[in-house]
């Protein structure tokens, strides 16, 4: 019974290693591992793919950038007095001159025709003097009159004659302070909204402006960059080559400009560098305070571009897998700079290579590929 049983034992452990021997490279890593490349030798992995070409893109610099106006004036009143007159709508945009405001202006009307009055009085003065001088200078040649006298009269028309020059400087003061009860414009721009309305008391000392004008049309934009970036960003001033355009969230159009000025020191606690251009801004798409993405377009170069969804990075840097005669290749390459969707590549690949764009996670160096349509939507 004891043989039996044991013979027994013996037949089912030889089946079992048996069947183990047969199964082992369907159960082991290594097994696995070792036909993965087997498998995938006998199909052609579908890729999209793009060509590399010869193109001009420019070297551009992006930087987060402020608008701020060319001039900006607070609007305040030279006289104390009351407003009789608001002559614009708030928000409106207004021209070098237009009046805003009429300030009462009847005290300083009365002011103006005492002051002629007293004019008129001393230039009368005058002329009697002169008369008595006259007269004086005659008596006193035949001795009918004391010099005394004539004297006294020239001192009179002196007088009178000091006593004018005042009258008018006077006069010229009320009629200056009068003009100050019409209000003007001094640029052209656009106007907040009037802070004080008719029947307002105001004052020069008041600390807040009856309203303010902001430049809109040219505007500044102002934004910095790494002080690394001088050099290039110098020489593309001094040739005329620097452009700006502005990214304004939520518009899809563009606000262009020129650069105009470089701050004269580099920040120390920063490193970066103030740089401001000029946007004309004709149709308004740019107003002051706004946060934009400001872009500085130093110059055009030609390179070798090819989409960035091409450029894989890896542990050693960047590389692409570059297609030749159906099959993909590891190619490591230099990104000079990105533009638009596009990576220029300095080093690494040549115009009418033909790179892959999607499916690079299931390529290996070596893997044959055939290209396929861009998926719907991409």
């Amino acid at each position: 019974m004891k043989k039996r049983t044991w013979a027994l034992c013996g037949v089912v452990v030889a089946v079992l290693v048996g069947a183990g021997w047969q199964t082992k490279n369907l159960w082991r890593p290594e097994g696995a591992v070792a036909q993965a490349p087997r498998q995938q030798g006998g199909r052609a992995i579908p890729v999209e793919v793009a060509t590399a070409t010869m193109k001009a893109l420019p070297v551009r610099l992006d930087a987060l950038g402020t608008v701020t106006p060319i001039a900006s004036v607070a609007v305040k009143s030279r006289l104390e007095t009351e407003i009789v007159g608001v002559h614009f709508a708030d928000g409106a945009l207004v021209n070098e001159g237009d009046v805003l405001f009429t300030l009462d202006s009847r005290i300083l009307q009365a002011q103006i025709r005492q002051a002629e009055g007293v004019l008129a009085r001393d230039k009368a003065a005058l002329e009697a003097a002169e008369r008595d001088i006259r007269r004086y200078t005659e008596l006193v040649a035949k001795s009918a009159t004391p010099v005394t006298n004539l004297d006294n009269a020239k001192t009179a028309a002196d007088t009178a004659r000091a006593n004018i020059t005042a009258d008018e400087a006077a006069l010229e003061n009320l009629k200056v302070q009068l003009t100050y009860t019409t209000i003007r414009a001094p640029i052209a721009g656009r106007i907040s909204a009037a802070t004080v309305k008719v029947g307002n008391f105001v004052r020069p000392s008041d600390l807040v402006p009856l309203a303010t004008i902001n430049q809109i049309a040219p505007i500044y934009l102002s934004f910095g960059v790494p002080q690394r970036m001088l050099p290039e960003v110098r020489g593309a001033r001094d040739e005329g080559e620097a452009t700006v355009e502005a990214v304004i969230p939520g518009e899809s159009r563009r606000a262009t400009g020129r650069l105009t000025m470089m701050e004269n020191s580099v920040e120390a606690a920063t490193g970066m560098v103030t740089l401001r251009a000029t946007m004309d801004n004709k149709d308004e798409l740019l107003w002051p305070g706004t946060l934009v993405t400001a872009q500085l377009t130093l110059r055009v170069e030609r390179t070798v571009a090819v989409p960035t969804v091409a450029v894989q990075v890896g542990q050693s840097g960047s590389f692409v897998y570059v297609i030749k005669d159906g099959v993909a290749s590891v190619r490591p390459v230099t990104v000079a700079r990105t533009f638009e969707g596009e990576a220029a590549i300095s080093k690494g690949l040549a115009d009418g290579e033909v790179v892959v764009t999607d499916g690079q996670l299931l390529l290996t160096n070596g893997s044959k590929v055939a290209p396929r349509e861009p998926k719907a939507g991409a």
